[in-house]
């Protein structure tokens, strides 16, 4: 949550562009690298129910390794396209552009809230993100993690109303 509203104090002292991306069904990209087995669903395996099991190739949502095998996924996409995984939040990926800007990420589970000073970058970032998973251009923050961010021209206003 400190992230979260140093990097809204960010975005309103320098005037940066502030955005949110939602990565549709994001437990699902998750690999698992570990042997996995489920029963066959009940209305699925027929006569084979309690005579076989399934070997999953990837996560389901109610696996509790799913979290982690996303996280893992996304965090080697970010490296990939250039972005470095901050040291004192995981959850934090910066890339400096060679022009000087900045672009930052900040994801929790399926939210990501994008800062940038680098106008170049944003379609960049939008397309490598949308090759890589299916995403949301949610637009300018309007709600994370139980906050809600609202808008003057000389202010960002955050409240836990809801």
């Amino acid at each position: 949550m400190n992230m979260v509203t140093i990097l809204l104090s960010v975005v309103a002292n320098y005037d940066w562009e502030l955005q949110q991306y939602d990565v549709k069904n994001a437990l699902l990209y998750g690999d698992l690298e570990e042997k996995i087995y489920m029963e066959i669903p009940p209305d699925f395996g027929g006569e084979l129910r309690g005579k076989r099991v399934c070997k999953l190739k990837k996560a389901l949502y109610e696996l509790k390794q799913s979290p982690g095998v996303w996280f893992g996924r996304f965090s080697k996409a970010m490296t990939i396209m250039g972005y470095n995984q901050s040291q004192g939040d995981h959850t934090l990926f910066i890339n400096h552009s060679k022009l000087g800007g900045v672009t930052t990420l900040l994801v929790y589970v399926d939210d990501i809230i994008v800062i940038r000073n680098d106008l170049e970058e944003r379609e960049a970032l939008r397309c490598q993100l949308a090759n890589e998973f299916e995403i949301k251009d949610l637009g300018k923050l309007k709600y994370f993690l139980g906050i809600e961010v609202a808008y003057s021209k000389r202010a960002i206003f955050i409240s836990q109303h809801k």
